[in-house]
């Protein structure tokens, strides 16, 4: 056999070996002095030592012709000494001797002992041999290890010696388990190859001599099984061993999960084991093997350097859950300002707010260290201060309460079902893979199940939370109503509930939000009716509910029983939203194929209240109208024009039921926006291309045509992205986007629609979420893409062309040129017959125009696309004669509302060239004065005061209005025109879904001009509307912020205060989330205007925030401050302490450093929270690439601190460092790979670990404070370690070696292995290498 190195030992120098050998066990020589011998022979020989060959000729020796004392004392010896491999020894040994254990059980005597003596001594010697490859080489061989367990990867090749020492521990504990079983005849199996195989090293000889069954063998049998069991134990406890073990844990599953069934039979059924004084059954289990997070490794001995582990400190803050105190609350506050933001009316989202909360529930709880009912309770704590917040909530535009009651009742329930069907999912995936799993039931329930109901339970006790809203108070009563019936044994009908009045229920029998949301979490199959049985969830009794309400009223009942939809019966159940899936697919069916009356019904019903308020079955509803409005072609279809034409007034009614402000944004908050777009573009494109010869009467009387069903998708469609800002929101943003809101434009929508489709069904989560859905979805799956709409995609282009440049002359006598005289002749009648002409025209002349409003009529029987193409030329016109006096303000206000009133898809076109207009503020300035135009002045000073009460508590200069009575208010005059023509609307039911659309434009466009056009805007609305005063002012404050920096950033750090209770002047000394967010706003809640909280202000105005790449400094900038204001706060408490001992007997240092710490998060929760919601997974990238490198790299803008607080201020510096940059990354991507987003996190890590690498290893130069920097790297590190394990996972290997190469220099050892243990089998190798140097 072949020595390492390439020389080739001749045959006789072995002779000479053995003979030796043969020699010292005739004359039974001193092992020390035979070991000298040996030593010196094969160093003369050039024998690299220890020799592998030389441990093949000494057990081969041995088994079994000289099986005798002497010569395994040589062995012994030659191990001791270093000549043989130690580990090459034993795994010969377990080979030849455990098989023939029963005829040499003295044998078997003496494995166990030098496996006890050198195992566990050796590996770091192993290691650190020079022929380390060639000994592992040969344990593989021996063991026949890359046969059972596979041969080690490329990227395991450069750690391969330390994979076979993790797999020859395991293989020699798991040989001592089975012979152990076998022993005691516990082997449920036929024995492994193991048990059978004496490794070629002989034969079994004769045995120890004597019988077989000789009572003295049997003794030593059964003593051998003792001390064999004694040495597993050793191994499952053993610092070293145990950490190895470990690592076939994560990396081996399938053989972990086979040793660990048999270690389990062995621990429950072993009588040796049980008359063992000091091995026990727990001696043998001493962690949980089947936990996916592996078993406690830290061992007390373990050497670390930090005095306080930071995730233990960020976790302690969650324990108590007993208390909605301020300081458990804010460990939540992301989902507080998720859900607030998500409020945000103006804002329409692509991206489920669903899926946001659910990864931002699983990250703070990853972070908090909290259990499920913890993240749960949370979560529903959150969405109840929303509702709370809006519970009396002043009048605008945009209703709130409905929208706050499906965050709580339907948003966060799919939250919670989300999380447990994604355990679930996994459960079930694991039952597949596992054969040992296969008879058990796939559909198992996980433990998410168990801790909801135990936070269901707990969230009864919060009282204060769970007071309805006065709208809701009676659905409240019912949903107790009905639990109590049910306890009763009373089975009730859904009549008789929907039929029972508020007043007709017993005085002392209420219901509130519990009740509620227990009701939605049993529609959706999370819990079961047992909920009804819980401690104080029914406090009436049955008998004192009333009986003399008839069944047979109309209701969700009788239709499900089968009764038409009579006129009565569709008039409730669009004033009653649906309860249950089943009535919903009634609705649905009978939509989809009942009569055309029952058509019209129908979906008149679905898009009534059971779409707004359905919060039990609200997802289905809208896969409904979605399902509904995706009309197939029919398969036999031979006509010449589109099959969606004889549906018009089918579509036409469901597309005004949609049109409604509350119906678009819970599209919004569902994700469904993409799939909703995707169903309206083939309905633009379609009827945008039809003349409007044939028109019908609605419902109502109105008469209707194409272009009517045509304008109402066309307007919905564009609500559904911010289609009239301009192209400078982008270009000014830089790399960043908000967290939530459309970005571009229906070719985005599309590919979102067309990546969600393609993404869905194929984890195990989506095929468990499916069985919730009705099995009557049915959406199309084909890819859509913008060339399939031609005319939609030239009129995009056409927009942004508007909003981009000014537009050429139009040349007369084409097509365009004849629609655009038309519409001017009927925007200008009077002016028309004066003789004038607004024509536009490349020269400018006057002819006069001959045409009659009737010929105007009948040249505009084109279709819809024809029309808008001419819209811009005639806007530019008439606002070119209202600038040079040809046209009246009034005038032009009623043309633009004649024309929106001819085709209201117009208005989409007159938004955005109004709006490009005043960017491009060319046109001379409109004069408030009350004669030419509207004028703000009557209440433009009350405006004034009431924004200036609003801002009061954030400490911001608000510019004066107070304008000379002499020189009038004025606007941009295309800014003027929108004012007007918007002004000329009424308020009601028909114009609501202009208004919708036009509202919002208008907002945006006033906050983007100079002071003060908002407020003036503000003034002269709420002149018109009185009871929205309060919006409008509003709206007008949060302008103070569109236009200076300086303002954001004193706002910014007036949340930072108010949430960490720095500020003295703050409302909520004590801080919170009361305090960051309030309590509710409005001049009818106080008695007059009051300040508006800051978290609020925030949330509504960072979307117009053009360069949001400045908050990543300030908002780093305020946290640094933030830490040394509570440092110093803090050490101020701590002198006035006179104890200085807590009742657990710990310092008060350790306890400040700890309420430091606990505050030090809560600061970098709310950082991180604003930059995502601000800027995105952009700005956070931003972050982590730019802005910390340099951090670190340049010269604080800080003082350095000196005395008492400066070391602690610079370490806590560091971990809120580390806190932030954690945080912000999991608000970003998630700690999982369920978000989109999460594809870009594994090469943003990566360049960040890089950074931190080269600074460890010292490659690059850091100014910044060394505590701060040693403090962030650690938290940093340690934070992703224990919350965001699978962030390791992806990262490169070499990436993760150099990081945990500069933290061992660092003297993290644990923390630099645990990041190497994460990575999985690819990094093992390295990971026992350093166990076993470093003695783990």
């Amino acid at each position: 056999m072949a020595e390492s190195g390439g020389r080739s030992v001749s045959a006789s120098v072995w002779e000479g070996v053995l003979e030796l050998t043969k020699w010292a066990q005739h004359h039974n020589t001193d092992p020390l002095l035979w070991s000298i011998q040996l030593t010196s022979a094969l160093n003369a020989a050039s024998v690299r030592l220890p020799s592998p060959e030389l441990a093949y000729r000494l057990v081969s020796h041995i088994c079994w012709e000289n099986h005798v004392p002497i010569t395994w004392k040589l062995l012994e010896k030659s191990i001791s000494v270093n000549i043989a491999p130690p580990l090459l020894v034993l795994s010969l040994l377990s080979s030849a001797v455990i098989p023939c254990r029963r005829l040499h059980p003295s044998a078997f005597r003496l494995y166990l002992d030098l496996l006890n003596r050198h195992a566990f001594s050796s590996l770091s010697s192993t290691i650190t041999s020079p022929n380390y490859r060639t000994v592992m080489d040969s344990v593989d061989a021996a063991l026949q290890l890359s046969k059972v367990y596979g041969t080690c990867s490329e990227s395991e090749d450069g750690g391969a010696g330390g994979v076979v020492i993790v797999r020859f521990v395991f293989t020699v504990v798991w040989q001592l388990v089975e012979a152990s079983l076998e022993d005691e005849g516990l082997l449920e199996h036929k024995p492994r190859w193991w048990m059978n195989n004496n490794g070629g090293l002989g034969g079994d000889g004769g045995g120890d001599g004597g019988s077989y069954f000789s009572e003295q063998k049997e003794g030593l049998q059964r003593a051998n099984t003792a001390m064999a069991i004694e040495t597993i134990a050793r191994f499952m406890s053993d610092k070293v061993t145990s950490r190895i073990l470990s690592l076939v844990h994560r990396n081996m599953p399938n053989h972990w999960v086979a040793f660990v069934q048999q270690l389990q039979r062995l621990a429950a059924n072993s009588l040796v084991l049980r008359n063992m004084k000091h091995v026990t059954p727990d001696s043998l289990l001493p962690f949980d093997l089947k936990s996916n997070k592996g078993f406690k490794l830290l061992s007390p001995e373990c050497k670390t350097t930090r005095k306080l582990e930071l995730n233990a400190v960020m976790a302690a803050a969650a324990g108590s859950v007993q208390s909605c105190n301020d300081t458990w609350s804010l460990l939540w506050l992301p989902i507080d300002l998720v859900l607030e933001d998500a409020m945000d009316g103006d804002n329409v989202a692509e991206t489920s707010v669903v899926q946001v909360l659910s990864g931002l529930v699983k990250a703070l709880k990853a972070v908090n260290g909290s259990s499920w009912h913890k993240a749960f309770l949370g979560l529903w704590i959150a969405a109840l201060r929303l509702v709370q917040r809006e519970r009396d909530p002043s009048e605008g535009p945009v209703p709130r309460l409905d929208t706050c009651l499906c965050m709580l009742l339907c948003i966060t329930t799919l939250v919670v079902a989300n999380i447990i069907e994604e355990e679930e999912g996994e459960l079930m995936e694991e039952a597949v893979r596992s054969p040992t799993n296969q008879s058990k039931d796939n559909q198992a329930l996980g433990e998410r199940r168990e801790e909801l109901v135990t936070c269901l339970q707990l969230l009864g006790n919060y009282e204060g939370l769970l007071n309805p809203p006065q709208s809701v108070t009676s659905v409240a009563n019912q949903a107790a109503a009905k639990a109590a019936m049910f306890v009763s044994g009373h089975a009730v009908g859904n009549g008789y509930l929907e039929s029972m009045n508020v007043n007709e229920l017993p005085t002392n029998y209420s219901g509130n939000l519990w009740h509620l949301i227990v009701e939605a979490c049993i529609a959706r199959k999370l819990i079961d009716t047992t909920a009804y049985f819980w401690p104080g969830y029914v406090s009436a009794a049955y008998n004192q509910l009333p009986h003399s309400i008839p069944n047979h009223l109309p209701s969700w009942s009788s239709l499900v029983k089968g009764s038409p939809l009579t006129p009565q019966l569709v008039n409730v159940l669009v004033a009653t939203p649906a309860s249950s899936l089943a009535e919903i697919e009634k609705i649905f069916e009978l939509a989809r194929n009942g009569s055309d009356e029952e058509k019209l019904s129908a979906v008149t019903v679905l898009c009534g209240a059971s779409l707004v308020r359905g919060w039990n079955v609200q997802e289905h509803i809208i896969f409904f109208i979605i399902n509904l409005l995706s009309l197939a072609v029919p398969p036999n279809y031979s006509g010449s024009e589109s099959h969606l034409i004889s549906h018009a007034p089918f579509l036409n009614v469901l597309l005004v039921g949609t049109s409604s402000v509350d119906s678009v944004q819970m599209f919004s908050l569902h994700g469904a926006v993409p799939l909703l777009a995707a169903a309206l573009m083939p309905i633009c494109e379609v009827f945008g291309s039809c003349v409007p010869n044939v028109s019908w009467s609605s419902a109502s009387g109105e008469k209707n045509s194409c272009h009517a069903v045509f304008s109402n998708a066309f307007i919905l469609l564009l609500r559904l992205w911010r289609f009239n800002h301009p192209p400078i929101e982008h270009v000014m943003a830089g790399a960043a986007s908000p967290a939530f809101g459309s970005k571009l434009g229906p070719e985005y929508l599309l590919l979102v629609r067309n990546c969600g489709l393609a993404e869905f069904g194929k984890s195990p989560k989506d095929q468990i979420s499916s069985r919730r859905f009705s099995k009557m979805i049915s959406l199309p799956l084909e890819p859509i893409v913008m060339d399939s709409f031609p005319k939609l995609k030239t009129w995009y282009r056409q927009h942004q062309e508007c909003i981009a440049s000014t537009r050429s002359a139009l040349a007369p006598g084409g097509p365009v040129y004849q629609i655009a005289d038309s519409l001017l002749s009927i925007m200008f009648r009077k002016i028309n017959r004066s003789g004038q002409s607004l024509t536009p025209s490349t020269s400018g002349s006057s002819n006069s125009s001959s045409s009659s409003l009737d010929d105007a009529l009948m040249k505009l029987k084109v279709p819809a696309w024809d029309i808008l193409e001419a819209v811009p030329f005639v806007l530019d016109a008439a606002l070119t004669a209202c600038a040079h006096g040809r046209v009246s303000p009034r005038e032009l206000a009623t043309g633009l509302k004649d024309l929106a009133d001819f085709l209201p898809a117009t208005l989409a076109t007159t938004v955005s060239y109004l709006s490009a207009e005043v960017t491009r503020g060319l046109w001379k300035p409109a004069f408030m004065n009350g004669t030419d135009w509207p004028s703000p002045a009557a209440n433009l000073s009350t405006v004034d005061q009431q924004i200036k009460k609003i801002l009061a508590a954030t400490g911001v200069d608000v510019p004066s209005l107070a304008i000379d009575g002499s020189v009038p208010a004025t606007l941009p005059l295309p800014l003027a025109a929108f004012l007007s023509l918007t002004i000329t609307y009424k308020l009601d039911k028909n114009t609501e879904r202009i208004l919708v659309l036009i509202g919002p434009s208008l907002i945006a466009l006033s906050a983007g001009c100079p002071w003060p056009c908002m407020p003036i805007v503000g003034s002269l609305w709420a002149q018109k509307v009185k009871r929205w005063s309060d919006f409008f002012v509003f709206s007008a404050s949060r302008t103070v912020f569109h236009h200076s920096r300086d303002a954001v950033v004193q706002l910014l750090k007036s949340c930072f205060a108010s949430t960490l209770g720095l500020d003295s002047a703050c409302l909520y000394k004590n801080g919170g989330v009361g305090a960051l967010l309030g309590h509710g706003f409005g001049s009818h809640i106080y008695g007059g205007m009051s300040p508006v909280a800051p978290g609020i202000l925030y949330l509504r105005v960072h979307r117009s925030i053009r360069d949001v790449i400045f908050l990543t400094e300030e908002i780093l900038s305020l946290l640094m401050l933030s830490v040394r204001e509570i440092v110093t706060g803090e050490l101020l408490k701590g002198k006035q302490e006179k104890i200085k001992k807590t009742k657990h007997g710990m310092r008060y240092g350790h306890v400040s450093l700890a309420a430091s710490m606990t505050r030090v998060k809560h600061a970098a929760l709310l950082g991180a929270s604003f930059l995502w919601i601000s800027g995105g997974s952009g700005l956070v990238q931003s972050l982590l690439t730019e802005t910390f490198p340099s951090w670190f790299l340049s010269t604080l803008d800080f003082e350095q601190e000196v005395g008492e607080s400066g070391v602690k201020v610079a370490m806590l510096r560091g971990y809120a460092l580390a806190c932030f940059a954690v945080l912000s990354g999991m608000f970003a991507w998630g700690i999982d790979s369920s978000s989109p987003t999460s594809r870009r996190r594994p090469k943003i890590l990566g360049i960040h670990l890089d950074f931190l690498a080269n600074a460890m290893n010292s490659k690059v130069s850091l100014r910044c404070d060394y505590a701060t920097w040693r403090a962030y790297m650690t938290g940093f590190i340690s934070l992703i370690v224990n919350c965001a394990p699978l962030w390791i996972e992806e990262l490169d290997v070499g990436v993760l070696k150099r990081v945990s190469k500069g933290l061992r220099q660092f003297d993290e050892e644990d923390l630099a292995l645990r990041l190497l243990e994460i990575k999985g089998t690819r990094a093992m190798g390295e990971v026992v290498e350093i166990i076993c140097q470093s003695r783990f």
